[in-house]
């Protein structure tokens, strides 16, 4: 904790409170201190229990995937106050986890929006890695119907599936195109130079594009 804290710089902290996030450490000096520590089970159980948001994150980088149970991943779901910290529990842990798929059900349910969004988030891991057994037709119906009134962090997320679908999947692309385009989601997101947009029908061409052009 202490190292973390001598990594508290003031600018890093301006940067990420923008995003809704509540510390001031540089996410690539945060990396190294998890590299020279490798894997810890032990101590990341121990920085989690602090409830403080840069040391969460240095659990997730140093922790293992599959020691946590369902219940345990579950409670630190809806514990994690903060995006950076939500994003990266559901992005490098629950999706290496075996209960994976069974919280992806439970969390895309749920009425907790933010909860939801960690479900969508391994919605859209399946839609790209193992689509088998999904319905790609209803995950569109359920986009379509809730997407363009969902709250930000939900809305995102199922942006982010729409998208991918509409990558990964060229039978169902025209519908894909064709939601985003009649909702509007995220049209006027400001994006940087060489960036590519999260409006749904912009990434989804252009990722295409530098596919077909690969």
């Amino acid at each position: 904790m202490a190292e973390l804290a001598a990594l508290e710089d003031p600018k890093a902290r301006a940067v990420n409170e923008r995003h809704g996030d509540d510390h001031g450490v540089n996410l690539g000096k945060l990396r190294a201190l998890a590299k020279r520590l490798r894997t810890r089970q032990d101590l990341a159980e121990r920085l989690w229990e602090t409830d403080d948001s840069a040391a969460r994150l240095l659990a997730l980088l140093i922790c293992r995937p599959k020691a946590f149970g369902r219940d345990e991943l579950d409670a630190m779901l809806r514990g994690a106050r903060t995006p950076k910290v939500h994003d990266w529990l559901a992005n490098y842990v629950v999706k290496k986890s075996p209960h994976a798929e069974e919280l992806r059900l439970a969390w895309t349910a749920d009425p907790d929006p933010v909860v939801a969004s960690a479900g969508w988030a391994l919605t859209t891991e399946r839609v790209a890695k193992k689509p088998e057994g999904l319905d790609l037709e209803g995950l569109l119906d359920v986009v379509e119907a809730e997407m363009k009134d969902a709250p930000d962090r939900l809305q995102w997320a199922m942006n982010h599936c729409l998208a991918q679908i509409g990558i990964e999947h060229p039978e169902q692309r025209a519908r894909a195109l064709g939601i985003g385009e009649r909702l509007e989601v995220l049209k006027d997101y400001p994006t940087p130079p060489g960036c590519t947009s999260p409006f749904a029908p912009v990434w989804i061409t252009e990722m295409v594009r530098r596919r077909e052009g690969a």
